[in-house]
């Protein structure tokens, strides 16, 4: 599959980069690369409170990264995943193009028929953490195109099965997503510094542990 590379690994050196007539400029903080077990380490454990949660609290879908290209980000993610490229008509509208959802392997030819699912829900995202962030970090959360993990496209079929479940609940349906699944549902958390619950925590460990010990998480911290 066709992805947008830059929208995954944008991470630069941590040295501060003088210039001559400027002051100096930090740079992004490099990527942390790891096992999934020693991922599923480093996420802090706590109990979730969904109290004052509201969909409206994430600001999305906004202008996207590139606010010229008059598509807004669920259009430009479409753009970045498919696998062959979509006709761009006015107004951003994207006919034709070629998708593959991989929580279930369904191959989708209609930008329609796709969802595009934020990683860690943004209920989810609320119990363990963002319901102390600002709304502009609220926003850049519900719009992350830092991450290639952090936004999918995906059929619609599979992503409101998964609705606000974290992986105790839900995993997708295709077991040759689930490994992978894992590992980006824990480069999220770890990138967004969201904790998990209890049983969460189990139900990723039993993965790490057991059939995803090989899995590599990358993750950039936002």
């Amino acid at each position: 599959m066709i992805k947008n590379f830059v929208r995954g690994f944008g991470a630069l050196s941590l040295a501060l980069i003088p210039l001559l007539s400027a002051p100096a400029a930090h740079a992004a903080p490099a990527a942390e690369v790891t096992t999934l077990a020693d991922a599923v380490g480093l996420v802090q454990v706590t109990e979730e409170d969904r109290t004052g949660y509201t969909r409206s609290s994430f600001k999305h879908w906004n202008a996207g990264d590139d606010a010229g290209d008059g598509c807004n980000t669920r259009a430009e993610v479409l753009i970045a995943e498919a696998l062959i490229a979509p006709t761009i008509e006015a107004g951003c509208k994207l006919t034709d193009g070629t998708w593959v959802s991989y929580y279930d392997g369904q191959e989708v030819t209609s930008a329609g028929a796709l969802d595009i699912d934020h990683m860690v829900p943004l209920a989810e995202a609320w119990d363990s953490g963002a319901s102390a962030w600002t709304a502009k970090r609220r926003e850049a959360y519900a719009n992350d195109q830092g991450a290639e993990a952090s936004l999918v496209a995906v059929t619609a079929r599979s992503n409101r099965s998964k609705s606000d479940q974290d992986p105790a609940d839900w995993m997708p349906p295709s077991p040759e997503a689930q490994c992978r699944y894992v590992g980006e549902w824990v480069a999220t958390k770890l990138r967004w510094q969201l904790t998990a619950d209890d049983r969460e925590l189990e139900a990723m460990k039993i993965y790490a542990e057991g059939p995803c010990e090989d899995t590599i998480v990358r993750y950039t911290p936002a």
